[in-house]
């Protein structure tokens, strides 16, 4: 409050209270002031979050199966591509969705992108950087991504003009985790989902890696090496068979899988995602129905022809069973030697 300063001639200071005003003329001016300040604030506020919605539209994380998701505007999502190499004719107006597989070699992911593919609307383009010059810098890893999401990647699963949804499957140690942080970027940019696929029983999934090792050179069917069969008498033929594990480094590799797999998601924690589970797939196919719901895309009846290599207990597919059991037992990994899948 203003005050009056009056030096007398006496040279001492007297200083007077200023007259009081009214207390109701104070406390107006006061409310006037915060509701002038609060308005501006308001309108400050308004201005950022138009500003980040037109940004950023759907940012939706899901781990696992995804029970409820915030839906934000799903434009950055929906896609019309324009094709290079043909034209999308009465389906230019239909939106397509991106997407891309992550996952480890022998967890299920061939099974499960043909199980996508079965869709009349999908088109998932197999493992695409498994060739190293389209990953050998990040200028060669988006320019391949460009194609494949401008609907020019053409392969048996292409649908072409009217797929509702389109990507790939891209293993985690194909430059994927060198070049994570670009490829996050490229993602968000370009409204890529990705969905995690990963198999819960990690000794399986040894078991799985190391009887492909030895069938490329070992070429067990009429001199022909095949990843994925699909009939039982090829399945039986490659399960023969059994391989020898390194109960010495048995311990270190199970925990490497899974510390890989835990950096993935946390790379790639700020995309659109899900995590899926190998043998959660196999026991519940309603499982197929969130992948859907999350793409977006109508829900068929998935199907694969495909025919499972490694069935019934471990011990009928490793050579030194009595070893690795002894290695794993009383460990946090025990459990892996009695699950089916």
């Amino acid at each position: 409050m203003a005050e009056y300063i009056w030096v007398s001639n006496k040279e001492s200071l007297i200083i007077k209270p200023a007259p009081k005003k009214s207390p109701l003329f104070l406390r107006m001016i006061v409310l006037m002031f915060a509701m002038v300040f609060g308005v501006y604030i308001c309108s400050i506020c308004l201005k950022q979050i138009s500003v980040e919605t037109m940004a950023k539209f759907e940012s939706i994380k899901v781990i696992g199966r995804p029970p409820h998701e915030t839906k934000l505007l799903e434009i950055p999502f929906k896609h019309y591509p324009i094709p290079e190499t043909f034209n999308r004719a009465e389906c230019a107006h239909n939106p397509v969705r991106f997407f891309a597989i992550l996952s480890m070699q022998r967890s299920g992911s061939g099974w499960f992108e043909s199980l996508l593919n079965s869709h009349k609307n999908v088109s998932s383009n197999g493992e695409i950087f498994s060739v190293k010059d389209r990953r050998s810098n990040i200028s060669s890893i988006v320019q391949t991504l460009d194609k494949v999401y401008n609907l020019d990647w053409f392969n048996s699963a292409s649908k072409n003009e009217c797929s509702a949804a389109t990507g790939f499957k891209w293993m985690l140690n194909q430059g994927l985790m060198d070049h994570h942080e670009e490829i996050v970027e490229y993602f968000n940019s370009r409204g890529v989902s990705a969905i995690f696929l990963f198999r819960r029983n990690l000794l399986r999934r040894m078991v799985s890696v190391l009887a492909n090792s030895y069938d490329r050179y070992a070429k067990l069917l009429n001199g022909t090496h095949k990843s994925h069969v699909h009939s039982e008498k090829e399945a039986d033929t490659l399960s023969k068979y059994k391989p020898i594990i390194n109960c010495t480094k048995l311990i270190t590799d199970l925990k490497e899988m899974e510390l890989t797999a835990a950096k993935a998601v946390e790379y790639f924690n700020s995309t659109r995602h899900m995590v899926l589970y190998y043998e959660d797939i196999v026991r519940n196919h309603t499982v197929l129905k969130d992948v859907e719901e999350f793409l977006r895309i109508p829900k068929k009846r998935l199907k694969s022809h495909q025919v499972k290599i490694h069935n019934g207990p471990l011990a009928d597919h490793i050579r030194n069973w009595d070893d690795v059991k002894t290695t794993l037992t009383g460990t946090p990994y025990e459990d892996f030697l009695h699950a089916d899948y």
